[in-house]
């Protein structure tokens, strides 16, 4: 079974993205700098201010949609893409009912009722989802002032791929915007498919390397920074981990 499609990674992936600080922190240990991620991937990464009337934005490999209602305050039309059928479904059950019930893991068989929330101020008329394969997605997609890729490239069997389709998504001008904390794993990409993560002709070659290798013909690298995540699976275990955002703009 896709591991995404299962329930416990649905119910942490809607506390990933729609729960409050005092639903995943216990009190008084820190980490708040961590929270929000899928927020903190639009307001930290994307140039409002450069986006015009009518700005169109793709979330690729959006899972349960928070990053998609984000980018929808500021662009007049969003998409949300995810292969995960059972993700693209919570997703839109969020954005028609306004409210998503779930359990969050505390400990053992114990769990607590949660409910996932479509953000204060969104207009759900600005944002569709649908099922999508990244590395073959539909044709008449069309192109977009921003896409966004948050915690994607290293969950392709083949990112060349991917990144292959980015300059006919991206509008010239427009933004694109990739997330990772580059965790490359056979089990989801196969290691020739590795964009970086590796030794070649003697010397250390990141992924950071690897996008530049494939992107710099069509885009230009406007910055990198750091952006952690603190991700809850139970009461007294999380993953604090930092990716790395590159925000890029279509030649």
């Amino acid at each position: 079974m896709n591991v995404y499609e299962t329930e416990k990674l649905l119910s942490e992936y809607l506390l990933f993205h729609y729960a409050a600080a005092d639903e995943i922190l216990p009190p008084h240990y820190g980490g708040e700098e961590a929270l929000f991620y899928p927020v903190r991937c639009v307001t930290e990464c994307v140039n409002a201010a450069a986006l015009a009337l009518g700005a169109r934005a793709l979330d690729l490999g959006c899972a349960v949609g928070r990053s998609t209602f984000e980018l929808a305050r500021w662009c007049s039309t969003t998409i949300g893409i995810d292969y995960s059928n059972r993700f693209i479904g919570v997703a839109e059950r969020i954005r028609r009912d306004g409210i998503m019930a779930y359990d969050r893991l505390d400990e053992g068989a114990l769990h607590t009722p949660l409910k996932a929330c479509l953000p204060d101020g969104i207009d759900r008329g600005r944002v569709t989802f649908e099922q999508g394969d990244a590395m073959n997605l539909r044709g008449d997609l069309g192109q977009f002032d921003v896409v966004l890729m948050a915690n994607l490239i290293d969950r392709l069997h083949s990112p060349l791929r991917c990144l292959q389709r980015l300059p006919s998504l991206v509008k010239p001008g427009g933004q694109l915007v990739i997330t990772s904390p580059y965790t490359w794993l056979e089990e989801f990409t196969p290691r020739p498919h590795w964009i970086g993560g590796f030794e070649r002709d003697g010397r250390r070659f990141t992924t950071l390397d690897g996008l530049r290798a494939e992107l710099l013909q069509d885009f230009d690298l406007v910055s990198t920074k750091d952006l952690p995540f603190l991700y809850r699976e139970h009461a007294r275990k999380y993953q604090l981990t930092v990716a790395e955002a590159s925000i890029w703009r279509r030649k």
